[in-house]
């Protein structure tokens, strides 16, 4: 048996009140780490984090905490991170999760549609690296999510595949960066994950998208959380600038 203990570390997922990012934050929590679990500010997902947060500190008294942070807004993500700070003196890994979509065809694509994504999804990735690394303690971890989408370029997704793959650029460019202080830093492309997300793709889709993956099923979120607790585990300590794609073996 080789066991993960992150006893005594710290992680913080952002876009952590459902999904992926919930699956994350309890999958680190089970090896033993503290959990930041980050939401956007919207009644909705503080009831999900705050109900997230009561089960982990019920197994654990206070190893949890939520804070809510719009990551498009680099002042709200230095304030995330500094309450961070406050409660347990710095974190050990980030974890960039968060994300939305608006898809539409280039054509009729708005600028809204496509800043709005932009601002989540690749300039909330920095603004969360760069206050994070100011928190972070040396030999921590990052990981950040691109996508399928930035490998396959999705019909409709001109804008999330943008920023997935700038996603992607900049962790190759912070893992040379962050080497010096022993971080390392990944990037994880998932394929098509079971979540309420890909439950309103149509049936018909679905099974397109079926024939291109050999394991002949959709993953689960845990099949990506534990891909990133080895990321951020003693046994990834040479894995640094890599994509390591979740996809079941998608070709398409």
């Amino acid at each position: 048996m080789i066991p993960i203990d992150l006893n005594g570390k710290t992680v913080l997922v952002t876009g952590a009140s459902q999904g992926i990012g919930s699956a994350i934050a309890r999958t680190f929590h089970r090896a033993g780490a503290d959990v930041v679990v980050n939401h956007y500010s919207s009644p909705a997902t503080q009831a999900d984090a705050d109900a997230l947060v009561a089960v982990l500190n019920a197994s654990r008294p206070d190893s949890a905490r939520a804070i809510a942070a719009d990551v498009s807004k680099a002042e709200q993500v230095k304030t995330m991170m500094e309450q961070a700070r406050e409660w347990r003196g710095g974190i050990d890994f980030l974890i960039n999760n968060a994300a939305i979509i608006r898809d539409r065809t280039i054509a009729k694509m708005s600028h809204e549609e496509w800043d709005s994504v932009l601002a989540v999804n690749l300039s909330g990735v920095f603004h969360c690296c760069q206050s994070g690394l100011e928190i972070m303690r040396d030999g921590g971890a990052i990981v950040s999510f691109g996508s399928i989408a930035a490998i396959q370029g999705f019909y409709g997704q001109a804008n999330y595949a943008a920023a997935k793959a700038g996603v992607l650029a900049m962790m190759r460019v912070l893992s040379r960066e962050a080497a010096r202080r022993g971080i390392r830093v990944n990037g994880v492309a998932p394929g098509v994950i079971d979540t309420s997300m890909a439950a309103t793709i149509p049936e018909s889709v679905r099974e397109e998208m079926l024939k291109n993956v050999p394991l002949g099923r959709f993953g689960t979120v845990e099949e990506v959380a534990t891909v990133i607790l080895f990321l951020c585990s003693p046994l990834a300590s040479y894995v640094t600038g890599q994509t390591i794609e979740i996809n079941g073996g998608w070709r398409g």
